[in-house]
C-alpha cells in the first residue's frame, strides 16, 4: 500500500500488540480504555520526536550538568469525544500541556462532521499542537478541526490517531499538506457507513461504554 508523504506508521512491537487488543470485540470498556491510554502514550513519543529543544544547565545533588528543555509549549487538542481517551494517556507524560477541546459530531445520514464546540488556549501561535482522534476515517472531522485551530492561530500542528484509512490519510494530506500524520495502523477501506474496516468499531462508544 502506497502511503502519502508525511505519514508515519508507529510499528513498534508494543504499539502493535496493544492495537491488536484494542481491535478485539471481546475487550470490555475497562480494557479498551486502558489500551487507548497506553497506545496514546507510545504514539506521543513518535509524534514529538521533532520538537525543538534548547540547552539548559541543571544542578543535580552533586554537580551541574547539561540538559535540554522544550522551546515551545505543547497543546493537546482532542476531537470530542473519543479523543479524550488519547488526551488522558498523553497527559500522564505531559501534565504541563495545555488542552484545546474540539466538539464534533458525525451526521449519520451524510457522514459529514458537524461542529458544536471549540475552545482553545490563547497561545496557539506559540505552541506545538497535537490534534488527537483515535480514528481517521473520511478525514472530514480531522480536516475541519485543523482548520479551526489554524484560524485560532496555530502554526505548528501534528495529527495523531490510532487507526486510519487510506482515504482519510489522502484527504488530510491534500487539504493540510503542512500537517504530518502519525498513526499505528492504515486499514484498506471504509464500509457503507464510512466506518474503517477492519478498524475497531466506534471508539467513542467503546471507550465510554455506550455501545448498543
Amino acid at each position: 500500500m502506497q502511503l502519502p508523504a508525511g505519514v508515519t506508521v508507529m510499528d513498534h512491537p508494543l504499539a502493535q500488540s496493544k492495537l491488536a487488543q484494542l481491535r478485539s470485540a471481546e475487550s470490555p470498556s475497562a480494557a479498551f480504555r486502558a489500551r487507548v491510554c497506553e497506545l496514546a502514550e507510545l504514539m506521543l513519543f513518535e509524534a514529538t520526536r521533532g520538537l525543538t529543544l534548547r540547552s539548559i544547565t541543571v544542578r543535580t545533588p552533586l554537580a551541574e550538568c547539561a540538559g535540554v528543555a522544550l522551546v515551545r509549549p505543547v497543546v493537546l487538542a482532542p476531537i470530542l469525544r473519543a479523543g479524550l481517551g488519547m488526551m488522558e494517556g498523553m497527559l500522564r507524560l505531559l501534565p504541563e500541556a495545555g488542552v484545546a477541546h474540539i466538539g464534533m459530531a458525525r451526521d449519520e445520514r451524510t457522514h459529514q462532521p458537524r461542529s458544536y464546540y471549540f475552545k482553545a488556549p490563547p497561545y496557539l501561535a506559540e505552541a506545538d499542537v497535537l490534534v488527537l482522534d483515535p480514528m481517521l476515517a473520511t478525514g472530514g472531522s480531522a480536516s475541519w478541526s485543523i482548520q479551526q485551530l489554524k484560524e485560532g492561530g496555530a502554526r505548528s500542528l501534528r495529527f495523531v490517531c490510532l487507526v486510519s484509512s487510506i482515504q482519510g490519510l489522502s484527504r488530510l494530506r491534500a487539504e493540510h499538506p503542512d500537517v504530518p500524520i502519525f498513526t499505528a495502523a492504515v486499514d484498506p477501506g471504509l464500509d457503507e457507513r464510512a466506518y474503517i474496516v477492519p478498524g475497531l468499531g466506534d471508539a467513542g462508544d467503546r471507550y465510554f461504554g455506550t455501545v448498543g
